[in-house]
């Protein structure tokens, strides 16, 4: 007899560890650790997400005919007490498990399964398009990557968005350039918005999760009370159809836009379900291609989708892989601030950020562009410490993983890995927030005033950033002008900038910088 270990956030029934095996005579294991859960202070919604789902999932083998042993939250301490438990009861031959998705787990399985006395047979994972050893044998050894070499790779290997000639649909790989429209756009278009996003009511068996979520993990942020996300194959591929239907037709276009009281708008908010193996990507990018092909979306709008799933996301994660565990310690900048306390309340007089904030701590979720450009832009700006900012992005999201977080966070947001995955710093001043937003309106300051009172912080914070790392990008061909501009300015205008940007940082509790 074989045991097919199923990990959380491998909730597929074509997982790769149950080939092979008979349901007449092999069994499943299935495990809520409390310890697991208890690793960071993950909001709740996202630990009812988690194990309401794999409930779900294993009532779905059991249908299928198979035997699951499933060790539920309130009666497991661990994964190696239950391990240990399900081979004392058992006696497997071998545990099979795929190839979990962080460095932590991926390291204690063979620790684990010796304690158990078992053998261990680890699978590669199949929840993505691309394997581990297929990146780091493309990324070779180069001292940086371009996300868009590697993204035109896999819709080639996968004929995606092509056409029988070899080319790109529509003559050109990237349609970005139509894919940034601001509020000013959006309200001249009659200021459209989805239908509602159709929350899920939760069933009896998330209902019971929520209630030992809130008694286990009392001290998390968040409220269980509202949860709504898919917790199972049927209602993730009811948000995919709903998706297509209703939002990707204008996803493009506004995809980078910010609206109050839309944590969603236009975006899939399909990554929850992603990242816990209930949807695949092949199936989602193909889904938006289709739509597409029948005429029902724009282009710009199917592949500004298609380059988030099969490129974006199968790039931070093949990241993830080839830099290594350290990679979560990287700090190019040598940021030194720690994280404000008001991140856990959205308590701040940044409208903007309060915003941004409030949504995540009400719901654990905040879209892309208000992932990076808000709140990345704050900490960037501010010379948060990247680990900081990092642990906290871990805690906070429904559909955070360590393999998600760590380029997204590190690379992306923060240019703490020294540029390796982006090419310059997205820092941004208040004239990118108005813009592409609506969170200035109302606010107390204004992004057209450059010092003095009333000025956007973030205009300040901008230009004390360029001044500090001045020297580092002189020769970045894409900040080499901004830091020439800086540079021109008056001496008296420069200093009364900066004096500005470090009273609006005590102002609004970035604390002194720390070694």
């Amino acid at each position: 007899m074989r045991t097919a270990w199923i990990l959380g956030d491998q909730l597929s029934l074509g997982h790769a560890a149950l080939a092979g095996l008979d349901p007449a005579r092999d069994v499943v294991l299935m495990v809520e650790s409390r310890a697991r859960g208890a690793h960071r202070r993950y909001h709740k919604r996202k630990l009812v997400l988690v194990y309401s789902a794999m409930r779900h999932f294993a009532e779905d083998l059991r249908r299928s005919g198979w035997r699951v042993d499933y060790h539920r939250l309130e009666d497991t301490p661990s994964f190696p007490s239950a391990l240990s438990a399900h081979v004392r009861r058992f006696q497997p031959d071998a545990i099979r498990v795929m190839e979990a998705s962080d460095w932590t787990t991926t390291e204690a399985l063979p620790r684990m399964a010796a304690t158990a006395g078992v053998a261990l047979e680890v699978l590669p994972t199949n929840l993505f398009l691309v394997g581990r050893d297929e990146f780091r044998e493309w990324a070779g050894g180069s001292r940086r990557l371009l996300m868009e070499h590697h993204y035109r790779r896999v819709r080639r290997g996968l004929g995606l968005l092509m056409e029988s000639d070899g080319t790109p649909s529509g003559g050109t790989w990237n349609l970005d350039a139509e894919n940034r429209l601001g509020v000013a756009e959006w309200r001249k278009a009659g200021a459209p918005r989805p239908p509602s996003v159709g929350w899920e009511p939760p069933d009896a068996c998330t209902r019971e999760v929520m209630t030992w979520v809130d008694r286990e993990f009392a001290g998390h942020p968040g409220d269980v009370e509202g949860f709504g996300w898919p917790v199972d194959r049927t209602g993730a591929l009811r948000w995919l159809q709903r998706f297509v239907e209703e939002r990707l037709p204008q996803f493009g276009p506004f995809e980078d836009m910010m609206v109050t009281g839309e944590a969603g708008l236009f975006h899939s908010m399909l990554t929850p379900m992603l990242n816990l193996g209930l949807l695949g990507p092949l199936e989602c990018a193909r889904a938006a291609e289709a739509a597409w092909r029948e005429g029902r979306v724009p282009l710009a709008s199917a592949e500004g989708f298609v380059r988030q799933v099969v490129g974006w996301r199968e790039f931070v994660n093949g990241v993830y892989w080839l830099k290594g565990p350290g990679y979560a310690t990287s700090n190019g900048l040598g940021a030194k601030r720690p994280l404000p306390g008001w991140f856990w309340t959205g308590k701040t007089e940044l409208k903007c950020m309060a915003t941004v904030l409030g949504e995540a701590l009400d719901t654990g979720y905040n879209h892309h562009i208000q992932r990076l450009m808000v709140l990345g832009n704050f900490l960037l700006l501010t010379g948060v410490r990247p680990g900081e900012a990092l642990h906290w992005f871990n805690e906070m999201y429904v559909d955070a993983h360590d393999w998600v977080m760590a380029a997204n966070v590190l690379g992306m947001a923060l240019h703490a890995d020294g540029g390796f995955m982006a090419t310059k710093p997205y820092a941004a001043g208040g004239a990118y927030l108005s813009r592409m937003s609506d969170y200035c309106d109302g606010c107390r300051y204004s992004p057209k005033v450059r010092t003095g009172k009333g000025a956007c912080p973030f205009n300040l914070w901008y230009w004390r950033f360029m001044d500090l790392h001045a020297q580092r990008f002189a020769s970045n061909p894409r900040m080499a002008t901004i830091v020439r501009s800086w540079a021109r300015r008056p001496e008296p205008d420069r200093r009364q900038v900066l004096a500005d940007a470090e009273a609006a940082l005590a102002e609004h509790g970035v604390g002194d910088e720390m070694g």
